[in-house]
């Protein structure tokens, strides 16, 4: 029953992006806080991507489920240098084989000015169509792929059990919001 109504939940963020889980701006700043930390504490090398970034948009709760139509969606803060500029929803969509529920942390990190001034241009920013992300994958010794890390968008996604492979940001979509 509980997995049903997370379901029906994942389904009306889609429909309805600005009502429901809404955070307040301070909520949106203790969870990107949050998730930072936990992002330097798992990730091997973190300390460089974020020391070279331009910027990084963290995403620390997406919620994710479906059955065959899967939905996912979530809020998060723009920072610049440590400082939080903006705030921005995410929500993507797929279709295929799938069944269940997932919550991930993503971040975004935006390697050129050019491809940060790109981003914040518009209220809104579609991945594979506004700008590529390279996501970034892990090796086996915990450590990051830095072959990717020169791009002007890497991506990274932290599950519960640490960095996730295998996933694709394609079509997803990230709008600004007011707060």
């Amino acid at each position: 029953m509980r997995n049903r109504f997370l379901l029906f939940l994942i389904f009306a963020m889609m429909i309805f992006p600005k009502f429901s889980l809404a955070m307040t701006a301070e909520e949106i700043d203790l969870k990107t806080d949050a998730a930072l930390e936990n992002f330097k504490t798992k990730v091997y090398g973190s300390a460089d991507i974020i020391q070279r970034s331009k910027g990084v948009l963290v995403i620390p709760r997406v919620y994710k489920g479906g059955i065959g139509i899967g939905a996912e969606y979530g809020q998060g803060a723009l920072r610049i240098n440590g400082q939080t500029v903006n705030y921005y929803s995410f929500v993507g969509g797929s279709f295929g084989f799938q069944l269940g529920f997932q919550v991930r942390s993503l971040y975004l990190f935006f390697m050129e000015d050019s491809a940060l001034d790109g981003f914040r241009a518009g209220s809104g920013w579609q991945a594979g169509i506004d700008g590529s992300v390279a996501l970034i994958s892990v090796g086996a010794d915990g450590s990051i792929d830095t072959r990717k890390t020169d791009e002007p968008i890497v991506a990274f996604v932290l599950g519960q059990k640490g960095l996730m492979y295998n996933l694709t940001l394609e079509g997803a979509k990230f709008n600004k919001l007011v707060k």
